[in-house]
């Protein structure tokens, strides 16, 4: 787990982390946090403590950023119904390396290289004092709170999935 601190993704994070006042430290977990399951096993927490950062196409092409609990999975279908559009395009790896900075499995809602046209926070995140959240690398996360996230990431609350 040598040099993970010093990836270029991880130091983006870490910056945007500084500037925003994060208060949660990166740990470093041995086995991949790839999936909310590794990493509530990894951390020893339960699923829907893990904020997810999936993304998704708006019809603009555009990112929407939806930070989800890992409890359940977004509707895809209500969000796009919520938000008034006809439905959300699938992202890619490449997409979302591209608008995010990040690789998939270790995408944080912080540091981006695009800022998201939409960001949306899971509800369901808000039934726990502490989340856990990826920074940069699919082997490091943050703790966090549904708040702070909001905070960060200007995200509107709603729910995503059942």
């Amino acid at each position: 787990m040598d040099g993970i601190l010093e990836k270029a993704a991880v130091r983006r994070f870490i910056d945007a982390a500084d500037s925003l006042g994060v208060k949660g430290q990166i740990n470093i977990l041995a086995d991949t946090a790839r999936t909310a399951i590794d990493a509530a096993n990894g951390l020893g927490i339960e699923v829907g403590q893990i904020a997810s950062s999936l993304i998704f196409k708006l019809p603009s092409g555009n990112p929407l950023l939806i930070i989800t609990s890992g409890r359940h999975r977004v509707d895809t279908d209500l969000v796009a119904k919520n938000l008034n559009i006809a439905e959300l395009g699938r992202a890619d790896a490449n997409y979302v390396k591209e608008v995010s900075g990040y690789s998939v499995g270790g995408v944080s809602p912080i540091g981006w290289i695009t800022t998201p046209e939409i960001t949306l926070i899971d509800e369901a995140l808000n039934d726990y004092e502490v989340v856990w959240a990826a920074s940069g690398h699919p082997h490091a996360v943050y703790p966090t709170t549904y708040n702070e996230l909001i905070t960060c990431t200007d995200a509107k609350p709603m729910v995503v999935g059942d």
